[in-house]
């Protein structure tokens, strides 16, 4: 199906009316939620110690595969007495006094706990990127049609109050028309975790395989992405990049640097740069205008307004002519309050449940962002353009 064909019928995905309309929860303002964690790894055990500083959130249940990982988990929950541990999420699913579930597991299996989840009857918060391919990312999208429950996605500069500050001020014309984002994720190291035993060398570092996931694309750019969707309220029209196992030789399957360039209408043009070699500026979203650059940072920003050209006349090697000085706008820091993206993201999700209002991260913000992600990979391994009307959608 044809993209402009794709939106106009509505059972279009991205059709934020095709998700069906919830009936309020049965959850009074002065309840906490009980919430449960589905994949302790490090960014798992991270939002456990985030939600155990929310009174909103009550930690009564975790799971994961891996036994020293569920163990350093119970740890971080032993204080509730009542909580249980699970090495299989489905029975974890299966426990009524849940409402709610975080999804931090490896990227290829997001579609399939999501959709369990959800027909258990439980709120979802899903990690990004959001599914791992274009089947698997429809496939929780659809789920959410028929859905009752909260769901939200886990880009969590989405809920960054800085973020949302600077896409008001981008909005109101601070930068003027935009022309190009340019994005990096840079890291000098090899993205490994320790493994204690060899035999659990791919159960713990997936995000080097190809079975597991797509790598720095989705698990890094994924964000920035995210944040270009959202301030250009659309989504690339093509794609294309190269990308490379060059540094690291290692075994792994997923590159070790990546740089996808997007095309999005009136032909604006993003880049996503990420190195395991280089860390110079680390993470950096620069967008830019007629009338000015962003320069944003993990919990700063900048503003650089555009200077202006000068024309000197004279004489250069013997020949009467002109040259051009630049003066350059001088950069100011904006003051903006900020708090760890991913606690506000985690309020948020507290809110939404609490509200029964979607989230600013939901289903169909993070189906964009993936069905991007899928085309970026594409464009790297095929070194071809890649369309987003040739993406096939799974309705």
């Amino acid at each position: 199906m044809k993209r402009k064909d794709f939106i106009k019928h509505s059972s279009g995905i991205f059709l934020s009316s095709a998700i069906a309309p919830r009936l309020m929860v049965n959850i009074n303002l002065n309840d906490v939620i009980n919430i449960a964690v589905i994949g302790t790894g490090d960014r798992g055990k991270g939002i456990i110690n985030l939600l155990n500083k929310l009174n909103a959130f009550n930690v009564i249940a975790v799971c994961d595969i891996l036994p020293f990982r569920l163990e350093e988990a119970n740890d971080l929950i032993k204080t509730n007495k009542n909580a249980k541990i699970y090495k299989d999420y489905r029975k974890l699913l299966n426990d009524k006094n849940i409402d709610a579930v975080v999804i931090s597991t490896p990227l290829n299996s997001h579609d399939q706990i999501a959709v369990d989840a959800l027909d258990a009857d439980k709120h979802v918060y899903c990690e990004k990127t959001l599914a791992k391919g274009v089947k698997a990312t429809a496939r929780i999208v659809n789920k959410c049609k028929t859905s009752k429950k909260i769901f939200q996605t886990g880009h969590q500069y989405h809920s960054s109050r800085m973020y949302t500050q600077l896409k008001e001020m981008i909005e109101g014309g601070k930068v003027g028309k935009i022309s190009s984002i340019e994005a990096q994720w840079n890291r000098n190291g090899n993205w490994r975790r320790p493994v204690p035993d060899p035999s659990l060398e791919r159960q713990i570092n997936w995000r080097m395989y190809r079975e597991y996931s797509y790598g720095l694309l989705a698990e890094l750019s994924s964000h920035q992405i995210d944040f270009a969707n959202w301030i250009l309220k659309a989504t690339p029209e093509k794609a294309m990049g190269m990308g490379g196992i060059n540094y690291w030789k290692d075994g792994r399957e997923t590159y070790d640097n990546t740089k996808v360039t997007y095309q999005y209408p009136e032909g604006v043009k993003a880049t996503y740069t990420c190195l395991t070699s280089n860390a110079k500026d680390d993470y950096k979203i620069m967008v830019m205008g007629d009338k000015g650059t962003l320069t944003i940072f993990y919990d700063k920003a900048w503003f650089y307004p555009e200077g202006s050209y000068k024309a000197n006349y004279g004489e250069v090697d013997g020949v009467s002519g002109a040259t051009t000085n630049w003066t350059q706008g001088k950069g100011t820091p904006l003051d903006i309050q900020h708090i760890d993206p991913t606690k506000q993201a985690l309020m948020d999700f507290k809110d939404a449940i609490i509200n029964n209002t979607d989230p600013l991260s939901n289903v169909i913000t993070g189906a964009k962002a993936a069905y991007a992600v899928d085309m970026g990979i594409k464009a790297m391994d095929t070194e071809k353009i890649i369309n987003w009307d040739n993406i096939n959608f799974i309705l």
